[in-house]
């Protein structure tokens, strides 16, 4: 297998900062290029980034003028931004480039290997994160872990070739026994704390103790169970009580991505959380009224914006 020698990032939220910082860290500034069109290439450039309070010297590099592929693609781009992302780095997509999304939901895989071919896909979650971003400032702590796989039945030599580069540079990562539950699960955590974060207009702390915005993470983490379920995805109450669990001891001042959204004035993810949820469950006939009730909330807050 050709060692992963470049990695190309696109996408400077939270975790792009932070995927950015440890890769160039780990690789060197000229083999992580930070990619993006060139107009956004020249914002980068002026307004810079600092990742815990340390600048970043990463290479901004606009995405038209690099021909070389890179050998790993991340894209960490919110869900709105894809299909752009897509045609920036479209050309830099070799024969052996690994392509991995660190976006939420479990639509950016499919997404991207209609794009690029699915042999090229490793599925990824990214978890076990406290990320906060404000303007162009990134603090985290702890960075926690990438879950990456393929789906059950598929070659695995992808996965070995990117879990390989992990080794090799000491970046924290898992391998569960199955990547689509998994992702799933993650999906439970998210359509609950994200959703309720946004809603209640709170951080961490209220989702923690009892109350409407605990009830309402739990009861819709509940219904992405019943949908999975319906869907073929073994999650149960257990996934929920665990979600919860690890949510609970999350520093309390804490933000999710969505409420960091919300307080920004920028469109949320909620078509990745309760939109797929509600189009999941409309298909299987069943009812999943605190998804509907976040979803139609998120709408209404974000006409505002």
């Amino acid at each position: 297998m050709k060692p992963i020698q470049t990695a190309g990032v696109i996408g400077l939220g939270s975790l792009g900062v932070l995927y950015a910082t440890l890769f160039t860290r780990a690789l060197g500034k000229e083999q992580v290029p930070v990619l993006a069109d060139g107009a956004r290439i020249a914002r980068y450039r002026k307004q810079g980034f600092w990742y815990n309070d340390a600048p970043c010297d990463f290479n901004y590099t606009d995405a038209a003028a690099r021909t070389e592929p890179v050998d790993l693609l991340l894209f960490a781009v919110k869900f709105g931004g894809l299909q752009n992302a897509i045609e920036t780095c479209r050309h830099l997509v070799g024969p052996d480039t690994l392509v991995i999304s660190v976006l939420n939901g479990i639509s950016s895989e499919e997404i991207l290997g209609d794009a690029f071919g699915p042999e090229h896909v490793v599925w990824c979650v990214a978890e076990r994160i406290a990320a906060k971003k404000e303007g162009n400032r990134v603090v985290c702590d702890p960075i926690g872990e990438l879950a990456v796989g393929v789906p059950a039945g598929e070659d695995t030599s992808r996965l070995q070739r990117l879990t390989a580069f992990f080794d090799s540079i000491g970046f924290p990562y898992v391998v569960p026994a199955d990547i689509r539950t998994h992702m799933w699960s993650k999906l439970l955590c998210n359509t609950g704390c994200n959703q309720a974060a946004l809603v209640f207009q709170c951080d961490y702390g209220p989702l923690q103790v009892p109350g409407k915005p605990r009830d309402t993470m739990i009861g819709a983490m509940r219904e992405v169970a019943a949908v999975a379920n319906a869907e073929g995805v073994p999650l149960s109450e257990k996934d929920v009580a665990a979600w919860v669990d690890i949510i609970d001891h999350l520093p309390s001042n804490g933000e999710t991505s969505m409420r960091q959204d919300g307080k920004n004035h920028r469109k949320s993810e909620v078509e990745l959380f309760a939109g797929t949820i509600r189009r999941l469950a409309a298909k299987h006939g069943i009812s999943v009224p605190v998804n509907d009730w976040l979803y139609q909330q998120i709408q209404e807050m974000e006409r505002n914006y």
